[in-house]
């Protein structure tokens, strides 16, 4: 009785048993029928590694240097440097060669000079100031790509000319500089894009919100959401329906799904060390051996779209910051420059990374830049001396005597003094000792002509006393008694018609004080047989004759008023003024406060005061009859109705500049 009561109860649970799993396989089948019906709640994702532009905006995520959204910077390969030439000639030197497909490109002069910045193409088109033509700042078009050419004008701007491009070039691209100036250094900068590659992940991670297709002995627990999901060994499904399913027969069974979404591969990571970001990409696996299998086996489900996750792989070493150097501390020479060096440390902090300040020992294993360093500008002008020195200014006794001393640059051009270092100048001049002056009497020979032409008359000599050159001679000074005589008759004959010049006496001065002129009478006189007579000048050619005026001055004038001739009146009519200097000066020429104040002569005086004719201008006249109401509303500050009612706004204009000026 038990074994039948056993065998019974036995076939009851195996009935009840064999219901319940062709109930969950109706249910499975119905959801994997709508499925496949229904269109994916989202698009398919794009692959991971197709990479963006360098426009693409990346949200809140972080562009690497090849500008793909939170990139490993693999995509491409960034090439960077500087160049730098010292002295060329006067022209157009290359630089440097940019390949097509070049992308962000940058290239900036480091510091400001007077050199310019040129690019052509390699066929030798001009692009930017490549034809001997200095363009203005913008934007030009060439190549493929805009180009931003900037050059600072600022004064006080240090900043040297730049150009970018965001890319690509279809063409190659040559950089030249157009040198005015030694010491050029330019800075330049692009990428080159590349295949990017993928790396796989040594952990396998189911998608959210994906159903793991494998088979499965039961139901999973019906308190999970959609967005719970079971790992690849895991026997749970989803509890709930997704919104678009409807309920599934308990009467129609059908097989379990083999395949699944599986979180399989992750690209590299956005940075080399502290805190970046990675995306987790799904691929298609069979369920219980999680090998993975093309994606058509997973196609009844949308592929998950890529997912984002932090990624740190180790801090970040700290390096040294160093900033730019300051001015050199001198303009030529050898001077000193100066620098800030921090260490510094890149740190991750909420999904970003952030550079701070860190102790020195931190960087102690790599060496401290210099922070301060030699410098020259250019080689200092220096002074050089050119001459010997000259002879002594006097023969005995203490003088002068000078050389030349001048201001040469590196090139050996002559330079102002200023250019050189004053306080070091060598000596052009000096004192000179010829040795101790003796006095003694000095003249010269008797003059060759005797006063008179005829009869008694004098020769005449200078005597002078002066120091002697020597020290040798016998001389006991310049004594009065001692001196030479200056002056010795002569005789020429009779006179007998002889003509010679005769004066009168002076006139008055023609000043009462300071310089003047005063004048006499001068005539050619005859003598014969004792008789004077006056003849024709032209018989006293032969002799000089004698001046007829001479300056004169009674005595000095003291301080007086000097004034310089009148400006040119400052308007043409209508009333303008005109300006003169005025200054009390001395005998001497020199400023003085003698005058007297009640004299000064005016500085200033009306001129032109005539009434202006107006210029007629046949371009300007009214167009309209009532300008005269325009110009009672006082519309005349506006560029329309000085426009229309031209002649009526031109009187207004007229009469205020006169008004101003009168005031």
């Amino acid at each position: 009785m038990f074994g039948g009561f056993s065998l019974l109860m036995a076939l009851q649970q195996q009935a009840v048993w064999s219901f319940s799993f062709r109930r969950i396989q109706t249910l499975i089948q119905i959801f994997l029928l709508l499925s496949l019906l229904s269109p994916p709640s989202q698009p398919l994702p794009q692959h991971s590694h197709s990479s963006t532009t360098p426009t693409q905006e990346c949200d809140e995520h972080q562009q690497d240097v090849c500008g793909v959204c939170s990139g490993d910077g693999t995509s491409c390969d960034l090439r960077n440097g500087t160049v730098s030439r010292s002295l060329l000639s006067s022209g157009y030197h290359k630089l440097l060669e940019l390949p097509v497909r070049a992308q962000r490109i940058r290239i900036q002069e480091l510091g400001k000079t007077r050199n310019y910045l040129a690019l052509r193409t390699s066929s030798g088109e001009p692009v930017i100031n490549g034809a001997w033509v200095i363009d203005r700042p913008g934007r030009f078009h060439a190549a493929g790509t805009v180009l931003t050419y900037k050059r600072p004008n600022e004064i006080r701007s240090r900043a040297g000319e730049s150009i970018t491009a965001p890319g690509p070039t279809n063409q190659e691209l040559h950089l030249y500089v157009i040198y005015q100036q030694p010491n050029i250094t330019v800075y330049y900068e692009y990428i080159l894009p590349k295949e990017n590659h993928i790396n796989t992940l040594p952990e396998t991670r189911s998608s959210s919100g994906i159903l793991p297709l494998e088979d499965s002995d039961g139901l999973g627990n019906n308190d999970r959401t959609p967005n719970q999901v079971g790992g690849a060994n895991s026997n749970e499904v989803v509890g709930r329906a997704h919104t678009n399913e409807v309920s599934s027969d308990p009467t129609t069974p059908g097989p379990l799904p083999r395949y699944s979404w599986v979180a399989k591969k992750t690209t590299p990571c956005s940075a080399t060390c502290g805190t970046g970001r990675r995306q987790v990409l799904f691929s298609c696996v069979e369920s219980s051996t999680q090998t993975t299998v093309p994606a058509e086996h997973c196609s009844h489900t949308p592929r998950p779209a890529p997912q984002e996750e932090d990624c740190q792989l180790q801090l970040c070493p700290a390096f040294w910051d160093v900033g730019e150097w300051s001015e050199c501390s001198k303009t030529c020479g050898l001077g000193t420059q100066y620098r800030q060096v921090l260490c510094r440390q890149t740190r991750g902090h909420r999904h970003t990374n952030s550079t701070v300040t860190v102790v020195t020992a931190l960087c102690d294993h790599t060496e401290m830049p210099e922070t301060m360093t030699s410098c020259q500008l250019k080689i200092c002008s220096q002074w050089q001396i050119r001459s010997e020195w000259s002879q002594c200014s006097v023969p005995c006794g203490v003088g002068q005597r000078s050389r030349e001393v001048v201001c040469v640059d590196n090139l050996g051009d002559v330079a102002s003094d200023e250019e050189c270092n004053v306080p070091m100048r060598p000596q052009h001049l000096e004192n000179c000792d010829m040795g101790t002056c003796t006095q003694s009497w000095f003249y010269t020979h008797w003059s060759d002509r005797c006063s008179a032409d005829c009869g008694q008359g004098s020769r005449s000599r200078s005597v002078v006393c002066m120091m002697g050159q020597t020290a040798s001679l016998p001389l006991d000074g310049c004594e009065d008694e001692d001196k030479p005589g200056e002056i010795t008759p002569c005789n020429l004959g009779a006179c007998t018609h002889r003509t010679e010049w005769y004066t009168g006496p002076w006139g008055q001065c023609s000043s009462e004080c300071g310089n003047g002129t005063q004048t006499r009478g001068v005539v050619c006189v005859l003598h014969s047989n004792s008789q004077l007579e006056v003849t024709s000048d032209a018989n006293c050619s032969q002799f000089s004759r004698p001046p007829n005026s001479q300056p004169c001055l009674l005595k000095s004038c003291g301080a007086q008023w000097y004034t310089t001739d009148w400006s040119s009146c400052s308007r043409s009519c209508e009333g303008g003024y005109r300006v003169r200097e005025v200054q009390c000066l001395g005998d001497d020429l020199t400023h003085s406060d003698g005058c007297d104040p009640a004299l000064t002569p005016a500085g200033q005086e009306e001129c032109n005061t005539h009434i202006c004719l107006p210029e007629i201008d046949q371009s300007c006249r009214d167009v309209y009859f009532n300008c005269v109401l325009v110009v009672e509303a006082r519309l005349c500050v506006y560029s329309y109705y000085q426009d229309v009612c031209c002649t009526s706004c031109s009187r207004v204009f007229r009469k205020k500049e006169t008004v101003r000026t009168l005031r």
